[in-house]
């Protein structure tokens, strides 16, 4: 099985916040990301809804035809919003409310008692739920008893070491691993980009999906949304 590419939106939401109207239209983009090759959609509400709002979340759900994906802090209003729409899958976070953006994962052993009941309720629900970890394996042993379907790996480390330097790819090969013995599907997101995740990727085989959006984003500026797209998705089928 090829890893798909959920394409995050929370830049084009920015962009579109910054003028007060709807331009860029975000549904239109997601509608395009699918029709370019996407095999889903990310965004990440926050408290402030800074770039990616909580009704964005139901205007996708109806539109989307690959996967719809919905990050973020397991706030009450968080939890509410998801419920409601029944994304395909929601991935927590453990963002504060005022976080720029994501950087690191769980501390499962600390945050064991707080986790189980909300992943227990979006799963009765029918939502698939996916961790946000850091490639530490005593963390991740602690997931199958909080009950969640999936980890999603934190690769900003991964992305900023000198080329050559593969200590950090190796903690994400071990925890691959442990996470394939431990029955938990995986999915890899931060800082990804076109020049280290063919690496990645070749190195993960039990990767089923990439999330991306600040660096497609950027990447777009110069190649175009289309090309973008099939640019990443060339890599990903390498």
């Amino acid at each position: 099985m090829r890893t798909k590419l959920s394409v995050n939106l929370n830049k084009v939401a920015l962009v579109r916040n910054s003028r007060g109207q709807n331009f860029p239209d975000l549904i239109k983009v997601a509608k395009d990301c699918e029709n370019f090759g996407a095999d889903g959609i990310t965004i990440h509400p926050r408290p402030d809804q800074r770039h990616a709002r909580y009704q964005d979340i139901h205007d996708l759900k109806e539109v989307v035809k690959t996967e719809l994906n919905i990050e973020g802090f397991p706030t009450e209003r968080f939890l509410e919003e998801v419920i409601k729409a029944k994304p395909h899958q929601c991935t927590l976070v453990p963002d504060p409310p005022g976080a720029l953006t994501s950087n690191s994962g769980w501390d499962t052993i600390q945050h064991k008692q707080f986790l189980k009941p909300i992943v227990k309720k979006l799963k009765q629900e029918g939502i698939r739920v996916s961790l946000f970890m850091n490639p530490e394996l005593d963390p991740i042993k602690q997931v199958p008893e909080i009950g969640a379907d999936r980890i999603e790996l934190y690769t900003g480390k991964y992305a900023t070491v000198e080329e050559g330097d593969d200590r950090e790819l190796e903690k994400h090969i071990r925890s691959a691993q442990l996470a394939e013995e431990l029955g938990l599907g995986l999915n890899a997101g931060h800082d990804l980009n076109l020049n280290n995740l063919l690496k990645y990727n070749r190195a993960i085989s039990n990767l089923s999906e990439v999330s991306i959006g600040h660096a497609l984003v950027v990447d777009s500026l110069y190649y175009g949304l289309q090309n973008t797209i099939q640019l990443y998705q060339r890599l990903l089928r390498t």
